[in-house]
Parts: C-alpha cells; structure tokens; sequence
C-alpha cells in the first residue's frame, strides 16, 4: 500500500501523481451517464479488478510497464476484463492502464480509492451521502470501543467472507444500502493496513468525492432561493450529480459571481473581467 497522509489518503509522487488527478477526471466523466443502480455496480466491479491486481505480481507489473505502449496496456485491461465487467469499468481501467505509474502497486491503490469514490456518488444519487458518512463514523466507534470485533477484523486466520458475514450479522439491517456495500468491501479489503487505517482511508476518499459534488460560490451580495436552486440545477446537470452549494458573501466580486467545484474554476465577476481587460490592453 502506498504510503498515506495524515487524512488516510494515499500520497503519490513522480508520474503517479499526475495519473491520480488524471484517473478521477476519467471517473468524473463515466459517472455523469450512471444511474445510482449502475453506479453502485461500477464501483463493485472495480473492487474486484483490485482483488485479482493484488493476486498476481506480474500481472500488476504487466499493466504498469512503462516500456509498452498505452494501447498495448490497455488492450491486456481490456482482454482480462472484457468479459466480466461492465463497459463504464471496462473503460475506466482500460483509461488508467494507459497512464504511466511510478510503481505497480499505485494503479491498484488508486483503483481502490476510485471504488469507494463510486460508492460515495451512488449514495449521492440515493440522497443518502450524509448518512453514509454517520454510519461509517459510528461503525469505526463501536470498532475502536470492542476489542473482540476489532482484533476479529485484523485476524489474518479469518477469511474475508468471514469477515463478511460476522459484519452482516451485527449491523445488518440497521444502516442503510450505501454503507451496507461500503463496511462489506472495507473489512474484506485491508490490503495489509489494519481495520483502524482503512476505516480512515475509506472515510478519506467518501469526504473526497463530497469536495467534488459541493460547488463554492462567492458573489457580491445573497442569493435569493430561486437563484440557488437554479443555480443547483444547472450544476448538478453539468457533472451528472446533486450538487450542494456553498455560498460566501463576497463584497471584493463586485457583481457576477466566482464558482468552484471539483477541478473547474468559473469566474464571471467584474473583477476577473476587469483583469482579463487590462490583460489584452497590456499586450
């Protein structure tokens, strides 16, 4: 496992880093023509791809071999996966089998990351994002606070789908759909990090796709209901997803509006147009 940051994310260096950005660019771009069922499904079957990268050293080297050719890569992706998987994950391993990786195990690791973000944008689409991030906090509590049920999920004697099953048999039931699939691939899935690390990585990659569907507006005066929900609207129709607004009271915008959300910049205000102007005058 790559090594993680202080917020349980993983950190990449060299080519890596610029693959990472580029590979949830690639899954921003599938999810937007998903339906909530679909998406859950996507994200499923990347956790599996995980599962057969992480049983085979020459196969993780194979698909990360900076000497051959992207489409030579992508096509292996494609030939192992064709068959098994839906197009939408078919297309984002194919995508980031072609990017250049420092290390074999980073496509897994980012694939993994990839997954849990999928499961977070369907819980999205369900409305239950925020219930999402609860149970998984209350789950990791009631880990941290039993050390039978802790020292049970680090136990390598204990199979993953053991470790299943002993979960279903204790929250089963009580907590919704999203975090059923997400505690389900968490204890099934440590990748040599602890129950305690990877609770912390999976609530690290749900709060990063939160920061992809919350759009940061700053205008000069409020915005009226109206305006914030036409304002949603448009957004949400733009990425394929509910988007929240977060709106900052910004007297320096003077007029217009600036917006941030995931990885794009929209900047109508006077101020930014005032620049552009005094830009193109000074050439």
């Amino acid at each position: 496992m790559t090594q993680s940051t202080s917020t349980g994310l993983p950190v990449f260096g060299g080519v890596s880093r610029e693959s990472n950005a580029a590979a949830r660019r690639v899954l921003d771009g599938i999810l937007k023509d998903l339906s909530t069922e679909q998406t859950a499904k996507l994200a499923s079957e990347i956790f599996e791809v995980v599962a057969v990268l992480d049983s085979s050293t020459p196969l993780r080297r194979a698909m990360t071999d900076g000497s051959r050719e992207a489409a030579a890569k992508s096509k292996l992706a494609s030939d192992l996966f064709g068959k098994s998987a839906s197009a939408p994950t078919l297309k984002l391993v194919s995508e980031l089998a072609g990017l250049r990786w420092s290390s074999p195990s980073n496509l897994g690791d980012v694939l993994e990351q990839l997954a849990i973000e999928a499961e977070a944008s369907a819980a999205n689409l369900a409305g239950d994002l925020d219930r999402l991030e609860q149970e998984l906090f209350e789950f990791s509590q009631i880990v941290i606070s039993d050390g039978e049920l802790r020292q049970a999920l680090n136990a390598s004697k204990f199979s993953s789908e053991s470790k299943r099953v002993l979960v279903a048999k204790i929250f089963g039931g009580k907590v919704g759909a999203s975090t059923t699939r997400v505690i389900s691939h968490l204890v099934g899935g440590l990748r040599g990090r602890n129950i305690e690390r990877t609770i912390s990585f999976y609530s690290a990659a749900i709060a990063a796709r939160r920061e992809r569907v919350i759009a940061y507006v700053r205008v000069a005066v409020a915005l009226s209901d109206a305006q914030k929900d036409k304002l949603t609207k448009s957004l949400s129709q733009k990425i394929g997803q509910p988007v929240r607004l977060n709106v900052e009271i910004d007297p320096t915008v003077l007029g217009g509006f600036a917006i941030r959300f995931a990885d794009e910049l929209i900047d109508a205000s006077i101020v930014s147009r005032m620049a552009d102007a005094s830009r193109a005058l000074a050439v």
